[in-house]
């Protein structure tokens, strides 16, 4: 036709020139809007995009964004002294933006992917797990009300959200098992019921300890029914028998517990803070890494941790593997028949006793 120029996109379709003349910011708020996120995740984005995205780019035409542009952007993220990894996923929310206007056939290229642009990489950061000491130094220094909460979060591996939303008819103390169905979550700004992360039910097994500090601890606070919306504040709702609730016998706001209990906990017990390593999450990695000096699989771990990649959890955990290596020369060394070591000297695990039989090895 005349008067219309149409070009030619890498997929081989057309792409009209004019399809780009949008604001990123009248886009980006579309493609959040018809996102299949969780209501607590859109809200997340959303102020991400209104803080930290939109001051820099909201205003520019999809086609007016240049790779040049992408560069500039991080750059005056790095100038705010914002943390490589927090500028990664804002990174990665533009980037699906284009993705997703590349798609709708506004755009040819995403200037996220071009040769000259560097995704922000995360500095490699090993976990160095709590000490046994400490774990209990911090038990001992919590209010007796969320004395729990430490078994449930070192004990079970439990995440914050899930130890506050965590019901007695959760826990089966005859099969000493527990089922983590829900957590506790605020979405603007309002308390609610949801499934675990990636809403990934689990079972995890329950050690006799921390069936006995559950069993003291609903003696004590016998557990009452919440009732929240599930999901979102307009979700349905729904009630739970939970174990650990607010002196005003409500669900435990976060921000709440942090401040006037986990806070106060950690200064009693004299631990050093130090920002992303002190925190609740401590717990579970102190779980993971008893469960992996025990000999657990890592394939046994992410089932208890939640994790839907074992892959993620192996890359999370490995270093906290340090007998692995000595455990490798042993089995060799008793595969050869060296100095008549045994299989439980070899592997230091009976259950990696039953699972690794001798074989004998051939050589060409």
């Amino acid at each position: 036709m005349s008067g219309v120029r149409n070009l030619r996109s890498t997929s081989g379709a057309y792409t009209d020139p004019d399809a780009g003349k949008v604001p990123f910011q009248q886009y980006a708020d579309k493609w959040l809007r018809t996102q299949t996120f969780e209501e607590s995740t859109r809200e997340s984005v959303g102020v991400r995009l209104k803080n930290h995205i939109y001051p820099h780019l909201g205003d520019k035409y999809l086609d007016m964004v240049k790779p040049s542009s992408i560069r500039e952007w991080d750059r005056a993220l790095q100038d705010c002294k914002l943390a490589a990894s927090y500028r990664q996923v804002l990174f990665v929310h533009v980037q699906s933006i284009f993705n997703a206007a590349i798609d709708d056939e506004l755009i040819r290229k995403n200037p996220c992917n071009a040769a000259s642009v560097r995704k922000p990489s995360i500095p490699a950061r090993k976990i160095v797990p709590w000490t046994t000491d400490r774990v209990h130094a911090v038990r001992g220094a919590i209010s007796e009300r969320y004395k729990v909460t430490v078994s449930l979060g070192a004990g079970l591996g439990l995440r914050q959200g899930e130890a506050f939303g965590l019901a007695l008819d959760d826990v089966d103390f005859d099969e000493d098992m527990v089922t983590v169905q829900r957590q506790v979550k605020f979405v603007y700004g309002k308390p609610c019921f949801g499934p675990p992360k990636r809403g990934k039910i689990r079972e995890v097994p329950l050690p006799s300890s921390v069936a006995q500090d559950i069993k003291e601890h609903v003696a004590k606070f016998p557990p009452i029914v919440v009732t929240l919306p599930w999901q979102h504040p307009g979700g349905e709702l729904v009630s739970a028998r939970v174990i650990v609730y607010s002196r005003d016998l409500t669900a435990i706001s976060r921000p709440v517990y942090n401040q006037w209990v986990w806070g106060p906990a950690l200064k009693k017990a004299e631990v050093p803070r130090v920002k992303r390593v002190d925190g609740f999450h401590a717990l579970r990695h102190f779980y993971a890494s008893t469960l992996l000096d025990a000999g657990e699989s890592i394939t046994a771990l992410a089932e208890h941790l939640g994790h839907s990649d074992p892959g993620f959890t192996l890359r999370t955990y490995t270093h906290l593997m340090p007998s692995s290596k000595d455990r490798t020369r042993r089995a060799i060394d008793y595969a050869f028949n060296f100095e008549s070591c045994s299989w439980t000297e070899a592997t230091g695990s009976a259950d990696y006793v039953k699972s690794l039989a001798p074989r004998s090895l051939t050589f060409d």
